[in-house]
C-alpha cells in the first residue's frame, strides 16, 4: 500500500479509503489510485485483513447431488453472488447425507472460520440431519419447502408445476400425466403437488403418475410404462404429459418416437428447468424456466442480513416462467369408435 501511495502521491489512508470505498474521496483521486494499483499489480493480503478486522470474508456452501442441473446451477448462483458481494466462496460437497458427513462438512467451515453457511437442500435428510449438530455460525437454506426450520430464498416449484399443466389445460388437454422425480427429492414432491393443484383447480382428474430418476435412462422407461397404459379403444390414456424435469423429457420424447406418437400431434410434453440443450431437442421443448442467478442473489442477500444483524424477510420466494416452443399442441381430434355390428 505505500508503494502505491508514493505512486499515485497520495496518503496511505488516501489508498485505504479508496480500496474500502469510502465515500469521501474524488473522482480523480480514485481514477489515480486505481491506475497505480493496476500498474503495480497490487493484490490485497486477505490473511492479513483478516486478522486486522476478524472476518474472513468467506461463506460456505454445504452441498449435495451437485451432478444433477438444478443443484449445479444453483451453486453457481450463489458462488457468483457471493464474488459480487466481496465474499469468497468454500464447498463442501457430501457424497452421502449422515450426520457424521455433516459434522465433518461443519467442522471444515469452523475450520476457515467461515462467517455462514448456505445450505443447498434437495431433500429433507439434510435439514433432518442438522437439527442435531451445533452450528455456530448463520444458516440459510437454498430449496422449496424448507418451511419455518431456517430462513432463505426458494424456487417456487409449485408454481411451475402449475404453469405447466395450467398451459396444457389451457389447450385443451383434459388427461393430463405426470413424471415425477425421486419421491425423498423436495423438489420432486413440490412439483407432484403443483400438477394435482393445477388439475383438482380445472375439475380434472391426477391418476397418472409415474415416477423417475432426472435422468433420461429413467424418463425413457416412464414413458414406456406410460405407453403400456391404453384405453379399451387402444387410445393413451392421456393426451400430455408434464415431466418434472428436461433431462427425463429427452427420454419420454425418444420412447414416444419409438412408438410410433408423434409430439405434440398425438401427445404434448412439458419439462422443467430450461437446460441450454432444451430448445435444440427434436421437436424444441416447451418447459419451465428457473431463474439460478437470482435465487443465489437472493439466498447471499439473506445470509448478508443474518451477518448485519438486519431485519430481512423470512423467506424469499424467486418465481419461475413459462416457455412455451414446439412440444405442446391443442389434442387431436381423434375419431369416435366404429359402431357394433
Amino acid at each position: 500500500m505505500g508503494d502505491v501511495a508514493k505512486l499515485a502521491g497520495v496518503s496511505h489512508q488516501t489508498v485505504s479509503r479508496v480500496l474500502n470505498n469510502h465515500p469521501n474521496v474524488s473522482g480523480k483521486t480514485k481514477e489515480r489510485v486505481e491506475s497505480a494499483i493496476a500498474s503495480l499489480g497490487y493484490r490485497r493480503n486477505t490473511a492479513a485483513r483478516s486478522l486486522v478486522t476478524r472476518r474472513s470474508r468467506t461463506i460456505g456452501v454445504l452441498a449435495c447431488e451437485t451432478g444433477q442441473y438444478g443443484p449445479a446451477n444453483t451453486l453457481l448462483g450463489v458462488e457468483q453472488a457471493g464474488r459480487e458481494a466481496g465474499y469468497f466462496v468454500s464447498i463442501a460437497n457430501l457424497r452421502e447425507v449422515t450426520g457424521d458427513s455433516i459434522n465433518d462438512a461443519i467442522t471444515h467451515f469452523r475450520n476457515q472460520a467461515v462467517e455462514g453457511v448456505v445450505i443447498l437442500v434437495p431433500h429433507p435428510d439434510v435439514l433432518a440431519a442438522l437439527r442435531d449438530v451445533a452450528v455456530p455460525f448463520p444458516m440459510v437454506a437454498v430449496g422449496a419447502g424448507t418451511g419455518n426450520q431456517l430462513t432463505g430464498a426458494s424456487l417456487n416449484q409449485r408454481l411451475g408445476a402449475r404453469l405447466a399443466v395450467e398451459h396444457l389445460i389451457g389447450l385443451g388437454h383434459r388427461h393430463i400425466g405426470h413424471i415425477s422425480g425421486p419421491p425423498h427429492w423436495i423438489d420432486a414432491a413440490e412439483r407432484i403437488k403443483g400438477w394435482q393443484e393445477a388439475l383438482g383447480n380445472a375439475g380434472l382428474e391426477a391418476d397418472v403418475l409415474l415416477q423417475g430418476g432426472w435422468d433420461a435412462a429413467s424418463g425413457y422407461e416412464a414413458g414406456l410404462a406410460l405407453i403400456e397404459q391404453r384405453k379399451p379403444d387402444d387410445q393413451p390414456t392421456v393426451t400430455a404429459v408434464f415431466v418434472a424435469n428436461d433431462q427425463m423429457a429427452v427420454g419420454v420424447l425418444r420412447a414416444l418416437q419409438e412408438a410410433g406418437l408423434r409430439v405434440p400431434e398425438d401427445i404434448s410434453v412439458v419439462g422443467y428447468d430450461d437446460q441450454p440443450e432444451a430448445a435444440f431437442f427434436l421437436p424444441p421443448l416447451t418447459t419451465i424456466k428457473q431463474d439460478f442467478e437470482e435465487l443465489g442473489r437472493r439466498c447471499m442477500s439473506a445470509v448478508l442480513h443474518q451477518l448485519e444483524n438486519e431485519p430481512g424477510s423470512e423467506e424469499q420466494i424467486v418465481n419461475p416462467k413459462l416457455v412455451v416452443r414446439s412440444t405442446t399442441a391443442a389434442p387431436a381430434l381423434r375419431p369416435a369408435p366404429s359402431p357394433l355390428n
